[in-house]
């Protein structure tokens, strides 16, 4: 079984950090394309202000130089969706299984296990990159399958974004997980809600050792609960009633 987890633009580096970890040969090519970028073209490409592009450009620099920091993945990025999730006080049996079933989609490092070494960077699937005359999404797609072809079961967290880095095959195969909110008998996914909701879940999964597809529908925290109503043989869906 694996768990899929997108990266996250909010990046925590007040934390413990260790040596340089050395890039792939395939990482290395993506970075090289991004370091051949202009302070100004990396604005356009990230569609953020050449201030904030001079950062990410400097972070690209520090890897290439190997300068830069490295930090377990899941505690570096930090956006909403991971600051749900516990990531401190583990027991040795939810570090296991995390090391075993939990895996983030990222654009520079591949698919990669939670406790990956990385360092601070940006980069998704949502611009126009190519490594030569392949998008990213190509580039890194028999890498992403590689390591998800032998499970029986993948649980999706992912946007479609993220998915779509996957063969089709594989997308097939995925059992995406929903969290939606019911207020007044409206019923939503809500963005805020969802990323809460999604961290809970990895914790909760983590907790409980949970293997079977049966024992995921037992997921309760923070008010959600599953909606078999709802759900689909490839689409579990929790909910979330709020006054």
């Amino acid at each position: 079984m694996k768990i899929l987890l997108p990266n996250a633009k909010e990046l925590n580096t007040n934390l413990d950090n260790s040596p340089f970890e050395h890039l792939s040969v395939a990482s290395q090519a993506v970075l090289d394309v991004l370091l051949a970028m202009s302070e100004k073209e990396l604005a356009h490409f990230f569609k953020i202000n050449v201030d904030k592009a001079q950062l990410e450009w400097d972070r690209f620099r520090r890897i290439v130089a190997q300068q830069a920091k490295s930090y377990p993945a899941w505690q570096l990025y930090d956006g909403l969706m991971y600051r749900y999730m516990k990531r401190t006080d583990l027991t040795n049996e939810e570090i296991n299984y995390l090391r075993q079933h939990a895996f983030i989609t990222t654009g520079l490092y591949g698919l990669i296990n939670v406790f990956d070494l990385i360092s601070p960077h940006r980069l998704d699937f949502q611009g126009s990159l190519k490594i030569g005359k392949t998008s990213l999404k190509q580039y890194w797609r028999s890498q992403y399958d590689e390591i998800v072809a032998d499970d029986d079961l993948i649980l999706s967290l992912l946007s479609s974004e993220f998915e779509g880095v996957f063969s089709p095959v594989i997308q097939e195969r995925m059992v995406k997980l929903v969290f939606m909110e019911n207020r007044v008998g409206s019923l939503k996914v809500h963005s805020t809600i969802s990323k809460k909701g999604r961290g809970r879940f990895l914790s909760y999964m983590a907790e409980q050792q949970i293997q079977r597809i049966e024992d995921i529908k037992q997921f309760n925290a923070d008010g959600f609960s599953y909606r078999e109503d709802l759900s689909e043989d490839r689409k579990i869906v929790f909910v979330r009633n709020v006054d």
